[in-house]
Parts: C-alpha cells; structure tokens; sequence
C-alpha cells in the first residue's frame, strides 16, 4: 500500500447491500474502491495505448509474417 499518495475526498454512489457486506467483513471501502479504480486505470491505458499504436504493430506483424524475425538467425533456441 502507497502511503505518501495526497488523498482526496471523493462522493461515490454504492449498493446498499455491497456496502453493507463490506462493512459486516471490515473492509476498507475507501481502499477498496481505489483498488478497483487502479486497475480500471491500468486497463483503460493499456487499451488506448493498443488502439493508438494499432497500426504500427499491424505493420510490424506483417513485416515479420512476410520477412521473418529480423534477428532470427542468431536464436540458440
């Protein structure tokens, strides 16, 4: 957990019942939903981040798929 991170105090709208349940187990709600915000992040990046660069990997696979690896001659496997 990322201790020197400023927080900021944020409204979010939550099942009744999920919250419920999290507070019977002791979840940390506020950790929780930051959690699943950081991978919803990390998703979201790394999805914009395939589509901004999908035609240049495009080109590259078919530059591989007509030519080969271009170092593939010096594989030792």
């Amino acid at each position: 957990m990322r201790h020197d991170v400023i927080r900021k105090a944020t409204n979010v709208s939550l099942d009744v019942d999920l919250v419920r349940q999290a507070r019977e187990l002791g979840v940390n709600i506020s950790r929780a939903c930051e959690n699943g915000l950081e991978k919803q992040v990390a998703k979201d990046r790394a999805e914009r981040w395939r589509e901004e660069n999908r035609e240049a990997i495009e080109c590259w696979n078919d530059y591989v798929e007509e030519h080969g690896l271009p170092l593939a001659r010096h594989r030792t496997f």
